[in-house]
């Protein structure tokens, strides 16, 4: 591939947040590298893509050691990349101890260990290019640890910590680090819930955003030097409380 073409890489692009990447990505790259299970769907936003970006299939499985290797190798052969979301993710809810390890483990893997991984691997290719976006899909979620989401909040709080973090070490390289946390959102993800009893008309309706607006949010900060990024004002309030909860801990 050129090393002049603008290119994206996007995780979870099969639907939600992640095709929502691509198709706005698309005004931007040349190039999209879509990552997902299932093929079909992806292999669906190609064709819709087509008129705007080359995008490149990516059937991957990222719990899993084959399916990063997958992913790495393309990144390899396709890249660099100057955008890298990583936004794959899934949720369960209730009680730890209650909770398949399995499940809870491969969380961990998913939201953690891919992420570090895929960011290691564009980073080096980033600094040569003299600059790129990394997005990493977090959760206001992450502001308010609760029952029932033990281990999907504390992955969440991990990506807004390596995001701050990791964007103080690469200050001065033109890299910019985003943690994107967004609260509610019109998508898939809250299928799995709701099979688990978390119903959305739980949720005020107020309290929902769409995927599309969730994004442009996403991109429109970039440049802003903002780490943590939180769309919604509703959003934005309750993460201030979560947060001024976890230090009201700290008091003696």
């Amino acid at each position: 591939m050129s090393a002049q073409k603008i290119a994206a890489l996007v995780t979870g692009a099969s639907a939600g947040l992640g095709a929502e990447f691509c198709r706005q990505l698309a005004d931007r790259c040349e190039v999209i590298i879509a990552v997902a299970r299932r093929g079909d769907r992806l292999r669906q936003l190609r064709a819709e893509l087509a008129s705007s970006a080359e995008v490149h299939v990516i059937e991957a499985d990222l719990t899993r050691v084959e399916g990063v290797a997958r992913t790495m190798e393309a990144l390899r052969q396709l890249g660099p990349v100057d955008y890298l979301v990583n936004n794959a993710g899934f949720g369960t809810y209730g009680a730890f101890a209650d909770q398949s390890i399995d499940s809870q483990r491969d969380m961990v893997s998913l939201h953690i260990d891919a992420t570090i991984t895929l960011c290691r691997a564009a980073i080096p290719f980033m600094r040569e290019r003299g600059g790129g976006h990394i997005i990493n899909v977090s959760s206001a979620g992450a502001f308010l640890p609760g029952k029932g989401l033990a281990v999907y909040g504390a992955t969440k709080a991990f990506l807004n910590h390596f995001s701050m973090a990791l964007q103080a070490e690469v200050a001065g390289t033109g890299i910019e680090v985003q943690a994107l946390c967004p609260g509610y959102t019109h998508t898939e993800f809250h299928r799995g819930l709701e099979r688990e009893g978390i119903s959305k008309d739980m949720v005020p309706a107020g309290m929902w955003m769409n995927a599309d607006a969730v994004v442009s949010v996403s991109l429109a900060a970039l440049g802003s030097g903002r780490v943590l990024v939180v769309p919604g004002e509703q959003n934005l309030a309750l993460a201030r409380v979560g947060y001024q909860r976890q230090l009201d801990t700290l008091q003696h």
